[in-house]
C-alpha cells in the first residue's frame, strides 16, 4: 500500500473513530456556535461605543474560527495519542507499516474535515446572527487548513509528553485559554499595554487572526451580507500566510518525532 493509501485508510478509520464519540462530535459543533450566539448576537459590537467589543462583527470573525482551530486539535489530537500510550497502540502500530508521519497526517486530515465544517457553521451564523459582512476568499480555506495541522502537531507533542489524558486537558487548556485572548482575536491590540504588544508577535495564533482578519475583512466590503472575493486585501495576508506555514511545517515534524514507538 502506497502513502496516499495508507494515510487514507488511517484518515477513515480516525473519522469513524470520531463520529462514534457522539459528545465529542457535539461539542465540537455546539461550542464555538455558543461563543458566537453568546457574544456575537446576545452582547453584540460597539463600534461607536466603549467597551471590549467595539469593532464590527467582521473583525471577531478570526476569534470565533480560533476556537476551533485552538482548541478542538489540542484536545483531540492530544487525548488520541493518550489513549494510544495507554492502550499501548503505538507498540502494536510499531509493527504496521504506517508511520509516526503518516499517524499524524491522517489525525490532521480529519480535522481539517471536522474543522472546515465546523468554521462553515460559524461562518453561516455570523452572517445570519450578526449581520457580519464577510468576505469569501479561497485563502481562507488555506488559513484554517494550516491552522488546524499546526494545533494537532502541538496537541500530539502534548499528549506525547502528558502522563494521562486528565493531563492533556489541562495543559491544552492552560495553552490555549492565554492563546485565545491574547492573539489578536477578540482583544485589539490597542486595549493592551504598549509594552505587551511585541509580546503577541510570539504567539502563532495571531499569524492565523492577522491572515484571517486581511481576508474576511478587506476594506470596502458590500453592505448586504457575504461578499465573494477572489483576491484578499488587507494588510499582508500572504506575509501571515508564510509565517504560518512554516511554524506548521516545524511543528508537524516536531510532533511526529515525539509520538512514541513503542509505549
Amino acid at each position: 500500500m502506497s502513502f496516499s493509501g495508507r494515510v487514507a485508510s488511517e484518515t477513515r478509520a480516525a473519522g469513524k473513530a470520531f463520529l462514534r464519540r457522539r459528545t465529542a462530535v457535539f461539542f465540537t459543533f455546539l461550542f464555538p456556535l455558543l461563543i458566537v450566539g453568546i457574544f456575537g448576537v446576545l452582547i453584540q459590537t460597539r463600534p461607536t461605543g466603549g467597551g471590549l467589543f467595539t469593532e464590527s462583527p467582521a473583525y471577531y470573525v478570526p476569534g470565533y474560527l480560533a476556537v476551533v482551530v485552538l482548541f478542538t486539535p489540542l484536545s483531540r489530537v492530544g487525548s488520541e495519542v493518550a489513549r494510544h500510550r495507554e492502550g499501548n497502540r503505538f507498540e502494536k502500530l510499531a509493527t504496521t507499516p504506517l508511520s509516526r508521519v503518516e499517524w499524524l497526517a491522517a489525525q490532521t486530515l480529519v480535522n481539517v474535515l471536522i474543522i472546515g465544517a465546523a468554521a462553515v457553521l460559524i461562518l453561516v451564523v455570523m452572517v445570519l446572527g450578526t449581520g457580519a459582512e464577510i468576505a469569501l476568499s479561497p485563502l481562507l480555506g488555506v488559513f484554517l487548513a494550516l491552522g488546524v495541522a499546526l494545533f494537532c502537531a502541538v496537541g500530539a507533542i502534548i499528549g506525547s509528553l502528558a502522563d494521562s489524558q486528565d493531563g492533556v486537558i489541562s495543559a491544552s487548556n492552560g495553552i490555549a485559554i492565554p492563546l485565545l485572548f491574547l492573539s489578536e482575536t477578540f482583544v485589539p491590540p490597542y486595549l493592551l499595554p504598549e509594552w505587551f504588544r511585541p509580546v503577541m508577535d510570539l504567539s502563532p495564533l495571531s499569524y492565523f487572526s492577522r491572515g484571517v482578519r486581511a481576508v474576511v475583512d478587506p476594506p470596502g466590503a458590500g453592505v448586504d451580507g457575504v461578499v465573494v472575493a477572489t483576491w484578499p486585501s488587507g494588510p499582508d495576508p500572504l506575509f501571515n500566510l508564510a509565517v504560518l506555514a512554516v511554524l506548521a511545517a516545524v511543528a508537524f515534524a516536531v510532533g511526529a518525532i515525539a509520538l512514541p514507538r513503542t509505549d
